[in-house]
């Protein structure tokens, strides 16, 4: 890969990983619009390295009140957020073993990717605008966190952004945008993480276990593109809503459309 094709995926990855628009249908989109190769296992896991170094630092406080709370010390109402991302985490991670097992490369149409980025563009609006705010972060139930752990198994289809469904279902259950968005990136650390490692498996069961300079440059741009957009989206929904991304989706989405259409 040249160095621009490099910095383009790592950007693309690390800016749309965390906002509500789908990092794996834009990285799909990148790749067969500019008719560039697959990036391949490496590269994969150096984007996706540096994106969950991103979320792990700058929640860093979040992460160290949830495992204090696991201790006797720890305050009583965050013993259970640990157990609740744990465990919303099972579905999507049953889903996505059985998807990387059995194949996925019929999701990766570009018809598919525009029509989720479109439909669950247009959910995030509905949610977005009907939904109450009156939850916060410790107003996290079992209930509410298995349900948008649940809703993660539909960002396996690419467009549909795992980041926008996991924020679309609190807000239907009436989480503020920022308690949304915070839980939802929180519950990105173990999925991140375990895609990491299932493509670190790959990698080995490939041979192919160099660490080259294209990986460490890859990790690095992502995360500090993650890190901007992620700065960006707290400060943005502290004070607005999601119309941007929504127009934004709906715009890529009828895009896509009219460009496999005509």
């Amino acid at each position: 890969m040249t160095l621009l094709q490099l910095a383009v995926l790592a950007i693309v990855q690390g800016i749309t990983e965390f906002l509500p628009i789908s990092s794996s249908g834009h990285l799909i989109l990148t790749s067969q619009v500019l008719g560039w190769p697959d990036q391949g296992l490496q590269i994969d896991i150096a984007v996706h390295a540096g994106t969950l170094l991103a979320v792990i630092v700058y929640f860093w406080r979040d992460i160290m009140r949830i495992l204090t709370g696991l201790t006797e010390t720890g305050r009583a109402n965050t013993r259970p957020l640990a157990a609740m991302i744990i465990v919303a985490t099972i579905p999507v991670g049953v889903a996505g073993f059985a998807l990387h097992k059995f194949g996925q490369e019929g999701l990766r149409d570009p018809a598919v990717i525009a029509w989720a980025t479109l439909g669950f563009g247009i959910l995030l609006h509905v949610a977005d605008r009907f939904g109450m705010t009156l939850r916060r972060m410790e107003h996290m139930s079992w209930g509410a966190a298995i349900l948008i752990g649940f809703s993660q198994v539909l960002a396996l289809i690419p467009g549909t952004s795992r980041s926008g469904i996991t924020m679309t279902a609190a807000r239907f259950m009436g989480f503020e945008r920022d308690a949304a968005a915070r839980f939802s990136m929180l519950l990105s650390i173990p999925v991140i993480a375990a895609a990491t490692l299932l493509a670190g498996l790959d990698v080995h069961e490939s041979g192919d276990l160099a660490l080259t300079q294209a990986t460490l440059i890859a990790a690095a741009m992502s995360f500090v593109s993650a890190m901007i957009a992620i700065w960006l989206l707290m400060a943005w929904l502290r004070r607005a809503t999601f119309a941007p991304f929504v127009y934004y989706r709906i715009a890529l989405g009828l895009g896509l459309l009219a460009w496999i259409h005509l």
